[in-house]
């Protein structure tokens, strides 16, 4: 793969943020936030995150090409708020599921999650050469859901209690986003 200058290359339409890979150094703030109620109460899967779990995880994953996660950070100081990431890439149907999490509190509601869903497709399809990105999200996460469609994603289905979450049936709208190459 060729050498990427993150900051400038993947540096979303206002300046305000980049994505860039995410390194070992990043997953103490991962799991920090992944374990938070801000961000859990969104996710399918609920269990506690750790550290070392994280690190195989990564290793098993995105060392061997299964996954890409992306650290998003302000350009103004680097601060690092979140993660965006594709998993489960399927090179023989060319494409992968999209994630994202905001953690730092500060940083939600701000337009951050759009931008770094603009900033990862276009890694996914130029970088990645993928033709499709799908994504699960929970019926009733609106602000997501509008976010995601603001990025270039559309609404494809709809899944009735697709999922039990604390002893209860959820519905899951699927949305998938395509090259236009």
């Amino acid at each position: 793969m060729r050498e990427i200058d993150y900051k400038k290359e993947y540096l979303d339409e206002s300046g305000r943020l980049y994505i860039r890979p995410m390194t070992e150094e990043d997953v103490p703030d991962f799991v920090r936030w992944r374990n938070s109620d801000i961000v859990r109460n969104f996710y399918i899967y609920r269990a506690d995150f750790t550290v070392e779990g994280q690190k195989t995880w990564m290793k098993n994953n995105v060392d061997t090409g299964k996954a890409v996660m992306m650290i998003m950070c302000l350009a103004e100081n680097d601060h690092s708020i979140g993660c965006v990431y594709v998993q489960n890439i399927d090179k023989t149907h060319s494409k992968a599921e999209y994630g994202i999490m905001i953690g730092e509190a500060e940083a939600q509601g701000k337009g951050y999650g759009t931008s770094a869903a603009k900033l990862m497709l276009k890694y996914c399809f130029e970088e990645l050469k993928l033709h499709r990105i799908y994504l699960r999200a929970l019926e009733g996460n609106e602000r997501a859901t509008r976010s995601y469609e603001k990025a270039g994603f559309v609404k494809e289905g709809f899944l009735k209690d697709d999922v039990i979450i604390d002893g209860e049936y959820r519905s899951v709208v699927w949305m998938a986003a395509v090259s236009e190459k």
